[in-house]
């Protein structure tokens, strides 16, 4: 969608981007604040994510969370909330013609919430459901078992349920008054922004929530390498999960991302891809992700799928000599061509709604403050070079830290983990 971007900081010390989208028929909003799970101690892991939950409940204007509720979503509007190690997030997306209703609102629910003792009971129950509805999504432990072994900050599903004993009401207030003020919030808002702009602003600037402190830190994690793989038992998975990991510890540069970005495109996106569309053709598996991730002081390349037992030495054999092959830089103008296209139309499908456009933002200038050229992306596809992509690829095992995860049935696969891991370990050598 055509729009236009402007960050603008608040006289209460807030910071956020106004996205113009002219003509949009709704509004989007995201309001994050560091408070995510890295500012507690391990045994009160669960207090950010209870207290999101709580946030938006009652609050000073609506004495019952479901009286809230009815009241926010009368004309359709959606809301919900979401934390991470890093941050909390409250969210919200209505017709055009009650924006500043449901703005309001949201900052209502934010700025005054109850914490009333009833709803904390209630939540806290319906957490013990959320995460043991997670624990049976073998990706989601596997990987958060692997960032525990490599020194990440990560719990798994299972501990967190065990630690929510030590969770008491108090903490979650306490944890709201230390990272809930503005000049720890970062925001942006979507939509039909002509003439609206003031308005926006002076509402923000009237939330009442204290101004310090200010915007924590994000996390120094120093992944570590593993020795040997993360292995984890499920009785009913008669299959084999695994996941690798391999991380460089630098903070990439956006033109060394946008490589790795091509590079991981070229191995498994498509159903033609270097390693799924050999492994598919081949009948091994049938899909695969991999992905890239950026932090504070490291960057991460990540690959994952489910086989059956007999097909694993034979996909892992794909994987090492494709990732060799393009260390090597046996890269054809072909592959290279044909992931700059399927990067530029994804690029453009992306953005085809409000929420869509939003993501385009967020995810960067929520971690560094930066705000995308939205438009410059196309060419910063088209730059990567053949050359840079071998450059990346190399230094992404060069530091020698990575490692493998594999869950599956019972430790009597203990050995074929083992020689997964050793099939992978040229990677780094």
């Amino acid at each position: 969608m055509k729009h236009q971007v402007k960050e603008v900081v608040l006289k209460n010390g807030a910071r956020g981007l106004l996205v113009n989208i002219p003509g949009a028929s709704v509004m989007g909003y995201e309001i994050n604040f560091r408070a995510g799970e890295y500012l507690v101690s391990k045994e009160k892991w669960e207090v950010p994510h209870l207290m999101e939950h709580v946030v938006l409940g009652a609050n000073q204007r609506y004495k019952k969370a479901r009286l809230f509720q009815a009241e926010f979503e009368k004309n359709g509007a959606y809301t919900n909330a979401h934390t991470s190690v890093v941050s909390v997030g409250y969210e919200a997306e209505c017709a055009d013609f009650e924006w500043e209703r449901i703005l309001r609102m949201l900052l209502l629910s934010i700025s005054k919430p109850l914490f009333l003792r009833e709803e904390f009971r209630a939540e806290y129950g319906n957490i013990k459901d959320e995460l043991l509805a997670r624990s049976n999504n073998h990706f989601r432990t596997l990987a958060i078992s692997m960032n525990e072994a490599q020194g990440l900050l990560a719990m798994t599903d299972r501990e967190r349920l065990r630690q929510m004993k030590n969770v008491r009401r108090k903490d979650l207030i306490d944890h709201y008054r230390r990272t809930h003020t503005t000049r720890n919030m970062r925001f942006i808002i979507a939509g039909e922004l002509t003439s609206r702009e003031s308005k926006i602003k002076k509402i923000i600037e009237a939330v009442s929530l204290p101004k310090n402190p200010d915007r924590f830190d994000l996390p120094n994690e120093l992944p570590q390498n593993l020795g040997r793989p993360v292995f984890v038992t499920r009785a009913s998975v008669k299959n084999v999960y695994f996941g690798i990991n391999t991380f460089a510890m630098k903070r990439f540069s956006e033109p060394d991302m946008d490589a790795l970005e091509m590079v991981n495109t070229m191995l498994t996106a498509t159903l033609h891809s270097r390693i799924l569309g050999e492994a598919r053709e081949r009948g091994l598996v049938y899909s695969m992700d991999s992905g890239v991730d950026i932090a504070r002081a490291h960057t991460g390349w990540w690959f994952g799928a489910q086989v059956m037992v007999k097909n694993a030495p034979a996909l892992f054999e794909i994987i090492v000599r494709e990732l060799q092959r393009v260390k090597a830089g046996e890269i054809s103008a072909t592959d290279l061509d044909s992931a700059k296209q399927y990067l530029l139309g994804r690029h453009q499908r992306s953005g085809q709604t409000v929420g869509g456009t939003m993501a385009g933002y967020s995810g960067r200038y929520f971690f560094d403050y930066v705000v995308n050229d939205y438009n410059a992306i196309p060419d910063r596809i088209k730059a990567v070079s053949r050359d840079r992509i071998t450059k990346i690829s190399n230094q992404m095992f060069s530091d020698r830290i990575g490692g493998l995860g594999v869950l599956t049935t019972s430790t009597k696969r203990r050995e074929l983990a083992d020689e997964l891991h050793h099939q992978i370990q040229p990677l780094w050598s």
